[in-house]
């Protein structure tokens, strides 16, 4: 008896990485890409009228990011799987995006044959972890606050948060406009975020200012 078609929705805000990834994922047989999203409000939107076999999504999406889509999709549909595929590769990232309800996590930087490889085993185990992700599942966060900052990211974070620019929080904290600019993109990376409005819904989440 012939198997029937899985069906798959994919998510990232760059057109051309997602056209890759939907190549790929298309020459497996007996798959098909039924829907896509460039952020995660348009993935969280598509989920309201179709029900995949599997989502793969990237993090860094503006608007909701991909932790925040992650944490809704699993409250929503607890047992649909979720494969993170993203550029991120530190453990407070990978531990975050499998926290909030990931069933795997793949970088980018996988051979093309890895995420083919990946996306079979999630369809019929449900999960995938390659070794090197699972390293970093067990590696031991260093507790420097929430999700790893530091209290003068955290610090930095909240004024970002406030709407205070670069110059303005530098200012406030008697610190170069460029050292501001260092803390913004190592905040960024360190929560798989990309723009300020994901930035500003993390911090006021964590409580760090009020919404």
């Amino acid at each position: 008896m012939a198997r029937s078609t899985r069906h798959v929705v994919l998510a990232d805000d760059h057109d051309l990485v997602r056209a890759g990834i939907l190549g790929l994922i298309e020459l497996l047989p007996d798959v098909e890409v039924i829907a896509q999203a460039r952020s995660g409000e348009e993935l969280l939107a598509l989920l309201e009228h179709v029900n995949p076999d599997l989502v793969v999504t990237d993090i860094g999406m503006p608007g909701v990011d991909g932790v925040e889509a992650v944490t809704r999709i699993r409250a929503r549909h607890p047992s649909m799987p979720i494969l993170v595929l993203s550029m991120f590769d530190s453990a407070e990232v990978v531990q975050r995006a499998v926290a909030s309800g990931a069933n795997g996590y793949l970088t980018k930087s996988a051979a093309p044959q890895e995420l083919q490889h990946a996306i079979g085993v999630m369809l019929e185990t449900g999960s995938y972890f390659n070794a090197a992700i699972a390293r970093l599942l067990m590696h031991r966060v260093e507790a420097l606050g929430d999700d790893g900052l530091t209290d003068r990211q955290k610090e930095v974070l909240s004024l970002i948060a406030s709407g205070l620019s670069s110059k303005e929080i530098a200012y406030q904290l008697s610190l170069s406009s460029k050292t501001i600019d260092v803390h913004r993109a190592r905040i960024m990376e360190r929560l798989g975020l990309r723009d300020i409005a994901s930035l500003t819904r993390y911090a006021v989440r964590r409580g760090l200012v009020k919404p």
